[in-house]
């Protein structure tokens, strides 16, 4: 496994280091650091002895530097938590798990949970964690039964560390409108589905419908969502993917009448051949058992780059390039799928289908690498899905 950067931010006495805060708090630390938890008051003064009930609570109390500590427990919302106000880029506010235990919060209760057929989600109403702001990081938190888990417009140089979306009523995680230098790590989103819109909407994580240069995704695991994997639906300005996967997307698993989910594991923009040109980069990725196409560029007609990726028993194409876009496919392996690739103007080379033969695989025992992260929230190494010849084709994570 590469080596990874832990992030870390040192707010007085207090250190956060990938969502684990360390260390007693000193009494300067602590007007920096406020606490929540199931059992708290929200006139209490937030200290650790003394914690708040609502995380909006603490919202509201923060400023710039500051770190909210949430206590384990689930939290279940009688309105959304709004996130407006923006830390500053040498003073980012953090809103993390208290070390390693497990927080919970639940939109069970919210509006449009589900949302009645064809109807829209007011845009102030869209997520568990509605958030329209800059310099934060988000860690250690699991998001589910929203309508929509996390949707962050327009928000700018962000970190979203170790999230949890699963089982929402719309998209787990959406970054829309003009939003640029955004990193989501080591995400896990799955179980996302929308009865409002039969389906055709809800996938793990959206970038989608907006622009801005710098969003990365990396560790991201997206699975069994109604819709797509991954969806960078009109989003113009690339976007960087690298060491993740999707699988299992696009089945009607909740019987939803009228089903129209898609079900590929990347869609890399798209609008039938007259999207935007966004030349997106994906690399190290795995996409296997979705129900539509491993990788599409789903109309995006700007020059993608694939490499080292791989396809496997999807349902369509392996690598679906064939709808306006001019992408650049590198080493990659595509086995099982219904069609290897589908190239059009895009190019090839390196890749197993430019190699040819019979690719054996080492093991397709995907239990490692979907199974408990490491204790730095990263994916563990496996050899699933790797070429038994050792060649240097395909996904390594």
């Amino acid at each position: 496994m590469k080596s990874r950067k832990v992030l870390a931010t040192v707010i007085g006495a207090t250190a956060v280091t990938a969502g684990i805060i360390t260390g007693i708090p000193s009494a300067s630390a602590a007007t920096t650091t406020l606490y929540v938890a199931v059992n708290g008051n929200d006139n209490n003064a937030g200290t650790l002895a003394a914690p708040l009930a609502t995380i909006q609570k603490a919202i509201g109390l923060t400023s710039a530097g500051g770190t909210i500590a949430v206590r384990g427990g689930t939290y279940a919302l009688t309105t959304n938590i709004q996130i407006t106000k923006s830390g500053t880029a040498g003073a980012p506010i953090t809103l993390t798990a208290y070390g390693a235990e497990k927080v919970i919060i639940d939109g069970e209760a919210l509006g449009y949970t589900p949302g009645a057929v064809g109807s829209t989600i007011p845009r102030g109403e869209r997520g568990a964690i509605h958030m329209e702001a800059s310099y934060w990081r988000l860690a250690g938190l699991e998001i589910v039964h929203g309508p929509y888990g996390v949707y962050c417009a327009g928000c700018d140089n962000n970190t979203f560390e170790r999230l949890v979306t699963r089982d929402n009523y719309e998209t787990g995680f959406q970054l829309q409108g003009a939003s640029a230098n955004n990193l989501i790590l080591d995400l896990d989103s799955y179980g996302n589905r929308d009865p409002r819109k039969n389906g055709e909407s809800a996938d793990g994580l959206g970038i989608k419908e907006g622009s801005g240069t710098g969003n990365v995704v990396r560790g991201a695991r997206l699975w069994n969502n109604v819709d797509d994997g991954f969806d960078a639906w009109l989003f113009t300005s690339p976007i960087t993917i690298r060491n993740s996967l999707a699988y299992g997307n696009g089945y009607n698993r909740w019987s939803i009448p009228n089903f129209s989910g898609d079900g590929n594991g990347f869609k890399l923009g798209g609008s039938g051949g007259t999207g935007p040109a966004a030349a997106h980069a994906v690399g190290d990725t795995f996409s296997w058992s979705n129900a539509a196409h491993g990788f599409t560029d789903n109309g995006n007609t700007g020059a993608i780059t694939i490499d080292r990726s791989t396809a496997w028993k999807n349902a369509k194409t392996g690598f679906d390039v064939d709808g306006g876009s001019t992408t650049r496919l590198t080493a990659n392996l595509a086995a099982g799928n219904a069609t290897a690739v589908a190239l059009g103007r895009s190019t090839a080379a390196g890749n197993s289908w430019n190699i040819g033969g019979t690719w054996t695989l080492s093991s397709t025992d995907a239990s490692v690498i979907t199974g408990g992260r490491a204790a730095d929230g990263a994916i563990r190494s496996s050899n699933f899905l790797v070429p038994a010849n050792g060649a240097a084709v395909g996904a390594r994570i």
